[in-house]
């Protein structure tokens, strides 16, 4: 990793572009994962188009691999060259409030590199899931400790409403499935998605602003671009349901900036409403 991330920037994209099309060939199940989202979500386009999609989508997964190793490894201000910033006075305007701020973001390929360069113009608080490989949790949370002023466990409530009460910003991705428990069923591009409640709850809590955080590979990929929302209006409503459907409707808006970018290898509608069976 730290050999690749010190080759000059186009042959470290097709270094992961390659690694990109043997996901493709060899990750069978995450492949058919994709497929089946791209299947739910994209339904107007041709099988041709739709398998296209899915190579697209195992290469820029390859690229992404080692995008965040320089994200773990190397200093962020080295990166900033590549990297346009939109939007930034909304975050710090934002912030300036005093209320902290919840920075909706969304799994795509160049969330950690962008993430780091972003948090290196204005730091804010990560939540984050263990990886159960014990070195790749290691070099993780060097990278995280390096990178942001704070990172969270997943499941750390409390921790993220004393950060939003402090004042900070953190980043927050509620486009993953969760499970039923804390979720209500919102649609995701004509989909019954189980869609996370917290947003709202921790809107409502800490009295933040919500500001949504995207961030694209050009499609020379050679540079990137980070867009920072204005902050969103008459959130949250009170109504769940329309609360998520609003969450989703953004996520779906910065998905289809680059749909080959976005992360659908996750199962994404693992959870169906009752009587309904599971795609995958």
């Amino acid at each position: 990793m730290i050999f690749v991330t010190h080759l000059p920037h186009k042959i470290q994209i097709n270094i992961g572009a390659f690694l990109g099309k043997l996901g493709y060939l060899l990750a069978r199940k995450r492949r058919h994962i994709a497929e089946v989202n791209i299947s739910l979500c994209f339904p107007s386009l041709t099988d041709q188009q739709q398998n296209d999609l899915v190579r697209q989508i195992c290469r820029s997964s390859g690229i992404g691999l080692v995008e965040t190793a320089n994200s773990w490894i190397r200093d962020p201000m080295q990166l900033r060259h590549r990297v346009t910033v939109k939007g930034l006075n909304h975050l710090q305007n934002a912030i300036d409030q005093g209320r902290g701020v919840l920075l909706v973001g969304m799994h795509f390929s160049t969330l950690d590199l962008c993430g780091a360069v972003l948090s290196s113009y204005i730091g804010f608080d990560v939540m984050y899931r263990s990886n159960k490989n014990e070195l790749l949790e290691a070099i993780m949370t060097r990278g995280r400790e390096k990178n942001f002023p704070s990172a969270l466990e997943r499941d750390d409530i409390r921790g993220v409403l004393k950060s939003l009460k402090k004042g900070h910003a953190v980043w927050y991705g509620p486009d993953q499935d969760y499970g039923r428990k804390h979720s209500v069923f919102a649609p995701f591009f004509g989909v019954e998605a189980a869609t996370i409640t917290a947003t709202a709850r921790f809107a409502k809590i800490s009295n933040s602003p919500v500001i949504f955080f995207s961030h694209y590979r050009t499609g020379d990929d050679n540079q990137y671009i980070i867009e920072l929302s204005e902050v969103l209006q008459d959130f949250p409503s009170g109504n769940e349901v329309a609360d998520a459907t609003l969450i989703n409707s953004q996520i779906e808006k910065a998905i289809n900036t680059a749909p080959e970018q976005y992360w659908w290898i996750h199962r994404r509608f693992k959870t169906r409403p009752e009587g309904e069976a599971r795609p995958y």
